[in-house]
């Protein structure tokens, strides 16, 4: 099957908002976007389906050296997800893993301020959650957002992207209760590869998107907030094989 490549994450955010209206009940229904990439998606789907739209921060644990390929990721409230496999494979110490959490803390703590301030993350408690990104390749981060949020006792998980592999996409398979994936290549290489234009998305295109869709966000001069040093969480670590 040959597949069109998105032209931006706009143009993928509005795809997916026709496939979510077409199959799904909004009531008490709120958006959660995984920052920053899933955020313009989101942005489309929210704005479809007039639900309210805010932010899921989780932060992928890469490997030292190929920061680029995921050994896992973290989520707010202590949440970590390993892939087990790659981390047998490349021999990667607990130690290792550790001292990259801990680094990864530091960002996902500063944007979760960037993004809301001091307001706190949304209630979700019994609500319908549809969690988007841009697009899924190896899973972690998508998995350590469902752990996060499924914490929370939602009454229903809705994970939707435009693009996934196959592979990866089977693992969400009795994590979230429904799933929408728009393309699902056969022979995929990352997510950027579907996008003509696959940009980077800056914080301050998160804080606008999120103003834009109503939500109340920070104002904050995003140059002016810093990482702090805080102590170590012991997470909650959970395995998967990729």
């Amino acid at each position: 099957m040959t597949y069109h490549k998105f032209k931006n994450r706009s143009h993928a955010g509005k795809a997916l908002a026709a496939e979510l209206a077409e199959r799904v009940h909004l009531e008490n229904a709120i958006v959660l976007a995984l920052p920053r990439g899933g955020v313009p998606v989101a942005y489309e789907v929210a704005a479809r389906l007039q639900a309210p739209l805010d932010v899921v921060v989780v932060r992928k644990l890469g490997v030292p050296g190929h920061e680029e390929l995921a050994m896992g990721a973290i989520a707010s409230g202590g949440v970590r997800v390993i892939n087990e496999m790659l981390v047998w494979n490349g021999d990667i110490s607990q130690e290792t893993i550790d001292l990259v959490a801990e680094h990864e803390m530091h960002e996902l703590r500063r944007r979760e301020i960037a993004y809301r301030g001091h307001e706190g993350a949304p209630d979700i408690q019994g609500k319908m959650v549809l969690l988007v990104d841009d697009g899924i390749a190896t899973g972690s981060t998508m998995l350590a957002a469902l752990k996060a949020i499924r914490s929370q006792r939602p009454a229903r998980i809705i994970v939707a992207v435009p693009v996934a592999p196959p592979e990866t996409w089977a693992q969400m398979n009795g994590v979230a209760d429904e799933l929408v994936c728009l393309i699902m290549p056969e022979v995929f290489e990352s997510v950027g590869q579907w996008y003509e234009d696959f940009s980077q998305t800056c914080d301050e295109e998160v804080t606008r998107l999120l103003n834009a869709s109503g939500r109340r966000a920070s104002t904050r001069n995003l140059s002016s907030i810093t990482s702090t040093k805080h102590a170590s969480i012991s997470p909650v670590q959970e395995s998967f094989s990729a």
